[in-house]
């Protein structure tokens, strides 16, 4: 039996939340955090694991960057007007379709939209795992409050390596060269 915050194949979601072009423009990590997106995307295809995209008011604040739908063009982001995924009957639908017990959030700005998705799923009864380096906010300070209070609240908090790492579960395997050539 593996410890709870070990990230698993089964019961797991990956969600990308409001990766959108005029919300990126602005973000000063916007590069990091997509490359790291685009890690965690390769490896929940690689391992089978759902991948939701959720996109906050798209005619305002356009549509995911064209770098994320690249990766995964079969997927039909839910549009949202809450700033919580988890308050959108959508996103619900499809959390509860999946019959996921851990999600892990990745995305924009981790002050709001993450923040209040992650307090929301935990009140849910989800495990939660935020990913400090594929999540970001316009300034240092509200990325860190957000962090402060999704982990008080009981989220993990970790990093992209440390993610795929625990999916991978071992070396020697192809998946595990799969990944490590996209660590590179």
């Amino acid at each position: 039996m593996r410890h709870p915050f070990i990230v698993t194949r089964e019961n797991t979601a990956l969600a990308i939340i409001d990766v959108q072009e005029r919300l990126a423009a602005i973000m000063k990590d916007k590069d990091q955090v997509v490359h790291n997106i685009k890690l965690l995307i390769q490896a929940a295809r690689l391992f089978n694991i759902p991948i939701l995209v959720t996109e906050q008011y798209p005619k305002g604040l356009g549509r995911t960057v064209p770098e994320i739908t690249v990766e995964i063009p079969k997927i039909t982001p839910i549009e949202k007007m809450t700033f919580s995924c988890c308050q959108a009957d959508a996103f619900n639908k499809e959390l509860e379709d999946l019959k996921v017990d851990q999600i892990i959030l990745t995305g924009m700005e981790t002050h709001i939209c993450v923040l209040q998705t992650a307090l929301d799923a935990l009140q849910d009864g989800y495990r939660v795992q935020v990913v400090e380096d594929a999540v970001c906010s316009r300034t240092r300070d509200r990325w860190e409050t957000g962090l402060r209070q999704m982990e008080k609240a009981g989220a993990l908090i970790t990093c992209t390596e440390t993610v795929i790492f625990e999916l991978l579960g071992k070396a020697g395997t192809e998946e595990f060269k799969t990944m490590l050539k996209a660590l590179k």
